[in-house]
């Protein structure tokens, strides 16, 4: 039974609900482009392929994800990455000087960064020993000025997915928005939350074509939400935020035919291989749990460790900084021949 009184007009910012948006020429022309003299937009007239500005709302981009996806493109808002998502959602929801956010640490380093540059407050309720929400403690620490709760599953840089039942209380129980980081979920067993938009109107999913898909080089982020909610994402976004060379090698590499779920698979196999390689390296004293593309290691002396690999030119990240995750590694899931090198250099410099 639910208990969430969400209200996203009472959660948005009211200088946001008074903003009159930015109408751009591509968003003022709604038609076939074909036989058209375009004359609007002050562009260069010389074709060159990108002389014109990109779709601002980049449709035939979303009407592949939706079906990819099965969801109605109106429930998908597109950024320059998953970082300018989450940007346009501080900038939305939360009162600079005055609301705050909830992160649960170890977790991925720009929900801070963010909060920060937007001048948001910042409540740290650390996961358990476990890596997972203390669903108590977090409802505990919730105020009137909460608007977001930032939850990483699979999480960075732990690996592991969160519990399904701790995530739904937290959507029934938290009156502001539940934002579920899934740049990881194609690594993972667990199905996406993208499935649950209808049942919670607070809840906001955001994917990536950064890891499973292979183009960390554009820079493209997918949020998926209610309408409301997108809409609102809408009146704020940059009129051409996603731009034409973006959105054109997405198509291209998503119009590929079993591509990412080769390289998933291949991935996966690899994940196996490698954890299963770790367990012989003497000074590795844990390996936890992966759900997503990367592995994280307990060693004796972390920063001994990464500076060893350095030294053999092999760069992972050394994440012993972060709550709970002293003398820890992440490693990435790499090629078969870079995940042999990794191995034979890590049982190498145990010697040293």
């Amino acid at each position: 039974m639910k208990t969430t009184n969400f209200n996203i007009d009472k959660l948005t910012r009211a200088t946001v609900k008074a903003l009159k948006p930015y109408s751009s020429a591509r968003d003022e022309f709604q038609g076939n482009s074909d036989a058209m003299v375009f004359l609007d937009a002050n562009e260069n007239p010389f074709n060159n392929g990108v002389n014109r500005y990109p779709d601002p709302q980049q449709g035939d981009l979303k009407t592949m994800l939706s079906e990819i996806k099965n969801i109605n493109s109106k429930n998908i808002l597109l950024g320059n990455g998953s970082d300018e998502v989450l940007d346009l959602i501080f900038r939305a929801f939360c009162e600079p000087n005055k609301d705050n956010i909830i992160i649960l640490p170890p977790t991925y380093g720009m929900y801070s960064v963010l909060a920060n540059i937007n001048a948001v407050g910042i409540k740290e309720v650390q996961l358990s020993n476990s890596f997972q929400p203390q669903v108590e403690t977090i409802l505990n620490a919730v105020n009137e000025s909460s608007k977001i709760l930032f939850l990483c599953s699979p999480n960075n840089p732990t690996g592991n997915s969160f519990s399904s039942q701790s995530i739904e209380e937290l959507l029934n129980k938290f009156e502001g928005l539940v934002v579920i980081d899934e740049a990881y979920i194609d690594f993972s067993k667990e199905n996406s939350w993208i499935d649950c938009l209808e049942e919670f109107p607070n809840l906001v999913v955001t994917q990536t074509l950064s890891k499973a898909y292979g183009m960390a080089g554009i820079r493209l982020g997918i949020c998926y939400a209610s309408t409301e909610i997108i809409s609102i994402l809408n009146r704020i976004k940059p009129p051409y935020n996603v731009n034409e060379l973006t959105q054109q090698k997405a198509i291209q590499q998503l119009s590929i035919k079993d591509l990412a779920v080769n390289q998933i698979n291949s991935i996966l196999e690899e994940r196996t291989l490698l954890i299963s390689a770790l367990e012989s390296v003497s000074y590795i004293s844990k390996i936890y749990p992966s759900d997503a593309n990367f592995v994280l290691v307990k060693v004796d002396d972390a920063v001994k460790r990464y500076d060893q690999l350095i030294d053999k030119g092999i760069v992972i990240r050394n994440r012993t900084t972060q709550p709970g995750c002293e003398n820890c590694l992440r490693l990435t899931v790499g090629t078969k021949e870079e995940n042999e090198i990794l191995i034979k250099t890590l049982l190498l410099i145990s010697k040293s």
